[in-house]
């Protein structure tokens, strides 16, 4: 497999700004191909400032967001859904001037919202019909979307891989994909390789995030069978190191898992090596 590699800039938590511009080269130095950045703030100039140093050290981006409590497609609220749909649009924007391929993330309701219940067939259909607007305008900047889902503890409307792929099918717009994180399918699938296998030709994006959030290779999940079942469905996309540390104050990690980020990312690239 000769997938490009990446790193997620969560670690070094939501400030991203150009205080970054040396971890970028660092990264680089490490032997990343690529970086997962986050788009919280849509300044558009930001970006293109990000792009001109992206393109200085030949690296690739791939777009992540998440959507707060004032973002939630699936909200009772028709105004807010509406206020979703256009933020989300100007977050594919970003990602336009980023040039990356793919905006991935849970986008499809907002993380840590909960009703007490399961979701509805309302507020899937209120998902769906977000999604499917979402990636109608994703198409015309050539952008195809990685929904993603989290564990039980951070999303109610979609939590495991059949989740996803319920939606996905429902929405049924060629610019509609998944992607797959390691930490949340340690907790909610059966078995891991399974879920990939299901997820097939719609899986665009993986996200290698030990059961930790540590250095990968550190903890218990098994990466060889991981990366056999990429290579069965015949995975082309990259492959994204995810790790967090206290600097990201939703991720409700308040203790030191490793040294310091630049020896994360080396053990981390490393261990992708053997892989």
């Amino acid at each position: 497999m000769n997938n490009k590699l990446g790193m997620n800039l969560l670690l070094w938590g939501t400030e991203v700004d150009e205080s970054l511009f040396p971890v970028l080269e660092e990264i680089k130095k490490v032997g990343y191909d690529a970086v997962e950045i986050p788009i919280f703030d849509t300044n558009e100039k930001k970006w293109r400032q990000w792009r001109t140093k992206l393109n200085e050290l030949n690296l690739s981006a791939v777009a992540v967001t998440i959507n707060g409590p004032e973002h939630h497609a699936i909200s009772t609220d028709a105004a807010t859904r509406k206020k979703t749909l256009e933020h989300n649009k100007q977050v594919l924007l970003c990602a336009a001037i980023l040039e990356s391929p793919l905006l991935t993330g849970p986008f499809h309701s907002a993380l840590g919202v909960f009703t007490g219940s399961k979701s509805t067939s309302e507020e899937k259909k209120w998902a769906a019909e977000h999604i499917y607007a979402l990636s109608e305008y994703a198409a015309t900047l050539n952008i195809t979307l990685g929904l993603e889902y989290l564990n039980r503890f951070e999303s109610y409307l979609i939590s495991c891989s059949d989740e996803l792929i319920e939606l996905v099918d429902a929405v049924g717009h060629s610019h509609c994909k998944m992607m797959f994180d390691t930490f949340h399918a340690n907790i909610e699938e059966k078995d891991s390789t399974s879920a990939i296998k299901r997820m097939g030709d719609r899986l665009v994006h993986v996200q290698l995030s030990e059961n930790d959030r540590g250095t990968i290779g550190k903890g218990h999940i098994d990466f060889h069978s991981i990366m056999q079942a990429l290579k069965a469905i015949d995975y082309k996309g990259m492959i994204s190191v995810e790790a967090f540390s206290p600097k990201l104050p939703a991720a409700n990690i308040w203790r030191n898992l490793f040294e310091n980020e630049i020896q994360l990312i080396k053990e981390s690239y490393q261990f992708l090596k053997t892989l």
